[in-house]
């Protein structure tokens, strides 16, 4: 019996994944205990990321957080908010956001909504929600009249 080879242009159908709608780190990254551990555990991850996937260094994710901020960010900062040792040292707003920037790791930024219940999503996909539940709402409304209609016919 002859093998069967497999057309390499053909994609394969149970491959597939949805995209991932959320922007967020797993639970596995930013782990348990104090609120400033998982910040500097999100710092971290940012700054391993930005080295691993863009071979950036901390020496220029500081750099590029300067320029973003116009204020000196250094290495021994990035160092001191990425160590959950270092309690006297948290990284402010302005710079997480700048740490977002210059890495581009915008899973960090679903750590803050992710701490109410809350997701972060893609823009592309805001729209398609709301359609979404606009269509729901139009459910409850044409089941509401006919549940009003029928009662009305039920009482002639």
């Amino acid at each position: 019996m002859m093998s069967r080879h497999r057309d390499p242009l053909t994609k394969d159908l149970f491959s597939w994944e949805p995209p991932k709608v959320g922007v967020g780190y797993s639970a596995d990254v930013i782990g348990r205990g104090r609120l400033d551990n998982k910040i500097a555990r999100i710092v971290s991850h940012a700054l391993r990321d930005a080295r691993e996937d863009k071979g950036l260094s901390r020496a220029e994710v500081a750099r590029r957080i300067s320029d973003f901020l116009g204020r000196p960010v250094s290495e021994s900062m990035l160092n001191k908010w990425s160590s959950e040792g270092s309690e006297d040292h948290r990284i402010p707003l302005d710079a997480f956001i700048g740490l977002v920037h210059a890495t581009g790791a915008r899973e960090a930024l679903g750590f803050v909504p992710g701490e109410f219940g809350l997701t972060v999503i893609e823009a592309e996909y805001a729209d398609l929600i709301e359609e979404q539940l606009l269509f729901e709402h139009e459910q409850e409304v044409a089941a509401r009249r006919q549940a009003l209609a029928a009662r009305r016919r039920a009482r002639r």
